[in-house]
């Protein structure tokens, strides 16, 4: 089943300018066709339009379904975000897509782009969201600069992946503790500054690997991610 996004569905009970677009003159759906419409925080609504306006479609909504995200815990993936934009955008896709609840660009002394346009990565974000059949979009942060997620994130598990080969560090996936809320801290293309490294360590964190290949930024991001829901499932047999 097509999903249509519409955050405020239960109170405008009108589709956006571009999901209306989309089911009227891409779909060519008609007046009384039953559509579903997620609101980005785990409900699912079955309607019938209408009004099959192009622009601004009116619904009436039928029925109400909870779609809650398939595991319990939070994950959070905090990454510098790469110089090229489109690899930062990829990697917003492919997590909403595997499952993450929220998204923190770092930055840091090495980071290689300063700023980001959050509201691209989020409509990126909610195509991917109904690309996925799920109806939680995740949040993405602005820019936040390393030592101040390293203080303030309050997740259980809070994991710092760097490549600093003198310090100790062990495999994400034996020290992951399952279905347990998690935070996990990916550099940049240079990876953390030594003193950004001693931040987290002094502050309760753990360092640890993804393993012996060496990843680009948001690959080992995407990584560590999917290690979190492949431990889950084994957890779960």
């Amino acid at each position: 089943m097509i999903l249509f996004y519409a955050p405020d569905i239960e109170q405008t009970l009108t589709l956006p300018e571009s999901d209306s677009q989309h089911a009227i003159r891409v779909l060519r759906m008609k007046e009384g066709e039953e559509i579903a419409v997620i609101d980005g925080r785990g409900h699912r609504f079955i309607c019938r339009i209408a009004a099959a306006h192009p622009k601004h479609a009116s619904v009436v909504i039928d029925r109400v379904e909870a779609m809650p995200l398939s595991w319990p815990q939070s994950i959070t993936i905090a990454v510098a975000p790469t110089k090229h934009i489109d690899r930062m955008e990829w990697l917003v896709e492919k997590l909403t897509e595997i499952g993450v609840n929220r998204i923190v660009p770092l930055l840091g002394r090495r980071s290689e782009r300063k700023e980001i346009k959050v509201e691209r990565l989020e409509k990126i974000a909610v195509s991917a969201m109904k690309q996925s059949l799920k109806a939680v979009l995740p949040r993405i942060d602005a820019m936040t600069p390393v030592s101040r997620f390293i203080a303030e994130c309050d997740s259980r598990q809070r994991f710092i992946a760097h490549c600093d080969d003198s310090l100790e560090r062990r495999l994400l996936s034996r020290e992951y503790l399952p279905l347990t809320d998690v935070a996990l801290m990916i550099g940049p293309e240079g990876d953390f500054a030594p003193e950004e490294i001693e931040s987290a360590l002094e502050a309760g964190w753990n360092p640890v690997s993804l393993g012996d290949n060496r990843l680009r930024t948001e690959t080992a991001a995407l990584v560590g991610c999917d290690t979190f829901h492949i431990c889950d499932q084994i957890k779960s047999l």
